[in-house]
């Protein structure tokens, strides 16, 4: 199956359903023919079958028309963030070698920049914001899809074309990317629809970006089930529940630190309309889990545990009375827990109840087929026909998962292994943090010391959050004394990507800004 197929054969079993909800919604017969235009467009402008286009728009529909264009036209789709770096964008331009790229107002500013540290020939601009405000020299996307017939654009995806390439964050290096054949993807939309429950016509949220593999799923599992995809450009916490409550949002595909957001406005118990939450991209602690259970009460609370590679590892299909476990392998997986030593086989595996490296078998229908253009990355990652997550976790006596951090961020202390999850679940119970993140600071005298950097509550100073937790993580923690932080930092925010996923490494690089630290006197 391939995704142009998938969305022709909704439009022809539910032409007159809509497709995309929000103040401009469309059918699916308003989008087939939408999207058979910008195909056409994407050809003229440039962009031959089997070629790839970046997408560095800020979201909404026109991201997601370009994207199942790309899929009609045989284009590779490469959605970008918007957040990286002019650096980091030259880096993927290179990488990759568009036939074009595709920004708005809020890209076009970053994309000049990048491509003057380009090292190879610079690909055509393609303007695909309003096209009143299209700089000049560069070509209207929209005048040209206006133009476009309306027919089926002559191309021929299959299964095995590459439907889109993403790049992985590249917290510890240099972005990776990760080319997903249309058949991946389908059955990655496929899985989804199973394990969290999303039932025919649907209304889903689209507010995860599509440069993630949780905003790709979104919106494919919504084209393959009939279903309504809301698109919220940006994420706001308001406007996100003025979707929800005015358009009748079933379901909700979201990283927790949104979940948090839109439970700190106070008005989720409106949002009585939905049914469905899933969560992905880091853990969820479980007051935040038993929280939104509490004001949503959902018919399925799904934690999903995957990756870009592979989309899912295991599914925790209740995560409102078994808070914080991944559960089991996906439909469409196999999973073992191996040796923790980075050089493990997968023949490795460790005894019930110890802990082990996840790895995931690369016969999974939702897998990539390695890396674009990293066969070092490959030998890292895939071995002996298993890819290995870098993800630590225990089995229960049930046989489900518990994720207890990344082998990377092992934190080794007076000669002890301690994993940081752990102790930021602990600790999260306490009132007065709103979030903690728990890393490994050099110490003359532990090697490592075990360190909480915390964001505190509002009515509270920085040294009133100290004294706090302080006085939390010794009577209250249930924490031994050897996982018990060393040192309390309280910083202004956490550091996240442009989806939630926090980023340790600005962390213990120093990378924040220190409003008290219990190692040192106030400033």
């Amino acid at each position: 199956m391939d995704l142009a197929t998938a969305l022709r054969w909704t439009t022809e079993r539910y032409p007159h359903r809509r497709a995309i909800g929000g103040p401009a919604p469309l059918t699916y017969a308003e989008w087939d023919v939408r999207t058979e235009q910008v195909a056409h467009a994407l050809h003229h402008l440039g962009a031959a079958e089997g070629s790839r286009a970046i997408f560095l728009l800020r979201g909404g529909e026109p991201l997601a028309t370009l994207h199942m264009a790309a899929q009609k036209a045989r284009v590779v789709s490469l959605p970008l963030s918007t957040r990286l770096s002019p650096d980091e964008l030259a880096y993927c331009i290179d990488d990759c070698d568009p036939a074009l790229i595709a920004v708005d107002e809020s890209t076009h500013a970053l994309v000049v920049a990048a491509l003057r540290q380009t090292a190879a020939k610079s690909p055509p601009v393609v303007w695909a914001g309003e096209p009143e405000d299209a700089p000049l020299g560069t070509s209207s996307l929209h005048h040209t899809a206006a133009q476009a017939p309306t027919t089926r654009v002559p191309a021929t995806p299959r299964g095995d074309d590459i439907s889109v390439m993403l790049y992985t964050s590249g917290t510890t290096g240099r972005p990776k990317g990760v080319p997903r054949t249309h058949r991946a993807e389908h059955y990655a939309a496929v899985a989804h629809l199973i394990q969290t429950g999303h039932a025919p016509g649907e209304v889903a949220l689209g507010v995860m970006p599509l440069f993630h593999t949780m905003g790709l799923r979104t919106l494919l599992a919504s084209v393959v089930a009939a279903g309504t995809w809301v698109p919220q450009a940006k994420f706001e916490a308001e406007s996100s529940l003025d979707l929800i409550t005015s358009e009748g949002v079933s379901a909700l595909y979201l990283v927790p630190t949104i979940f948090w957001s839109l439970l700190e406005t106070g008005r989720l118990e409106e949002a009585t309309s939905v049914r469905r939450l899933a969560y992905a991209g880091a853990s969820m602690t479980p007051t935040l889990a038993q929280k939104l259970a509490d004001v949503v009460q959902p018919e399925r609370f799904v934690n999903h545990f995957g990756s870009t590679e592979i989309y899912t590892f295991t599914i925790g299909p209740d995560a409102a009375n078994k808070p914080g476990c991944a559960g089991r392998a996906g439909v469409f997986s196999e999973v073992r827990l191996v040796h923790p030593d980075p050089s493990a086989s997968p023949e490795q595996t460790v005894a019930p109840g110890q802990q082990g490296q996840v790895v995931v078998s690369m016969q999974s229908l939702e897998a990539f087929g390695g890396y674009w253009h990293r066969p070092d990355a490959d030998r890292s990652a895939i071995r002996e026909g298993w890819y290995f997550t870098g993800d630590l976790a225990t089995a229960d006596e049930e046989g489900d998962l518990w994720v207890s951090g990344r082998v990377d961020d092992m934190i080794n202390s007076g000669g002890e292994n301690i994993y940081p999850e752990e102790i930021e679940n602990a600790l999260a119970n306490s009132p007065d943090v709103r979030e903690v993140v728990v890393v490994g600071t050099p110490d003359d005298k532990w090697g490592h010391a075990v360190t909480a950097f915390l964001v505190g509550a509002p009515d509270d100073s920085p040294s009133q959050t100290i004294e706090k937790i302080e006085r939390f993580s010794r009577d209250e923690s249930g924490l031994p004394s050897m996982k018990r932080p060393k040192r309390f930092v309280v910083v202004d925010q956490i550091p996240k990507s442009a989806v939630g996923k926090i980023l340790r490494r600005r962390l213990t690089d120093g990378d924040f800004v220190r409003l008290a630290d219990s190692g040192e006197e106030t400033p």
